[in-house]
């Protein structure tokens, strides 16, 4: 049975949810005002933006499993004109606590002008990668995979099936909303599925049952996860990032014979974890010399924010800094 949710104000909520008919879990989302948040802390091209936006999208969706207090970041990094997008998803401090989000991206703006291509294609060749900080006197977690693929969400997919040994799909949807006479406002939609190998518990305690060992063979789970692909494959753009339809209404309307039970959303804010004792731990690695090469004319040390633009400026001698003689 699924569970009633009041979804007034639904934006900046990942909503987990199971699919108790062909054993696949999964999560939707909807974002505007996180993504907007974060885009409005730049002046990216408009491809850029929107590579941006499914990058965050993609880390909302899966960044929700991680637990409190912990990192999960998305690096793609490509040898083409935009160079750089990086994420991070930081878990809930404590219960009923917003999971924050930050992202950034970089390009040659010269090259970037220049090319004859559009969008993920101008990451170029590179990387795609997930990195997880699980905390103090843990180990941290990498996996990468390379930029196959025609877009940010297809290398996630691989980077699961080969990492995780994990059949995942995603469907994301951005654009820019423009209404007269108000600024264009971006928008964000996104649904991810996971095909579970066999019945297992959701996070909930819920279990997955099956009624026959026939359900569980390998052709009868190959038949649920291609069904449900095909399901996800014909939800509309206007159901992701149109104003009416809500997340609940949105998995009824495409998965309502496969059974499926929603659980308590996660909500997501733009939030960026910079400050002056982070920019000072960071120039810890700096020499003498390192330093007198970055003394702004005013003989301060200034640094920027990546993420949220955040401007600091340092006395030299806070850090160590001495002089350099000549």
């Amino acid at each position: 049975m699924t569970q009633e949710i009041n979804f007034e104000g639904w934006d900046e909520l990942v909503l987990p949810f199971q699919l108790d008919a062909s054993n696949v879990r999964g999560r939707a989302a909807r974002l505007d005002s996180l993504l907007n948040e974060i885009l409005a802390q730049h002046d990216y091209p408009q491809q850029v933006s929107a590579l941006v936006a499914e990058a965050v999208m993609l880390t909302a969706l899966i960044g929700q499993a991680i637990k409190q207090q912990w990192k999960l970041s998305l690096q793609i990094r490509g040898d083409g004109p935009i160079r750089i997008i990086a994420t991070d998803y930081y878990g809930p401090s404590e219960d009923g606590q917003p999971a924050k989000i930050r992202a950034y991206a970089s390009y040659d703006k010269d090259r970037l002008d220049a090319s004859p291509e559009t969008g993920f294609a101008n990451i170029g060749k590179g990387m795609f990668a997930v990195l997880m900080d699980q905390g103090a006197h843990m180990q941290p977690y990498q996996g990468i995979t390379s930029l196959d693929g025609e877009s940010l969400s297809a290398c996630a997919e691989t980077y699961f099936q080969q990492s995780e040994q994990l059949p995942t799909k995603f469907k994301i949807i951005t654009g820019l909303s423009a209404q007269p006479g108000q600024q264009d406002t971006w928008r964000a939609g996104g649904v991810m599925i996971q095909h579970l190998p066999k019945a297992s518990p959701h996070k909930s305690g819920a279990p997955i049952s099956f009624d026959t060992e026939e359900e569980q063979s390998p052709e009868t789970l190959a038949e649920d996860w291609n069904r449900v692909g095909i399901l996800l494959e014909s939800v509309e753009e206007l159901e992701l990032i149109g104003p009416n339809v809500t997340p609940p209404q949105l998995l009824h309307r495409l998965f309502h014979e496969e059974t499926p039970r929603v659980y308590d959303p996660q909500v997501v804010k733009f939030g960026c974890t910079c400050g002056e004792d982070k920019v000072r731990q960071s120039m810890s690695i700096y020499s003498q010399k390192d330093i007198s090469k970055m003394l702004a004319p005013n003989g301060m040390v200034t640094a920027d924010c990546q993420f949220c633009g955040a401007h600091y400026e340092l006395e030299p001698k806070t850090l160590g800094f001495e002089g350099v003689e000549n």
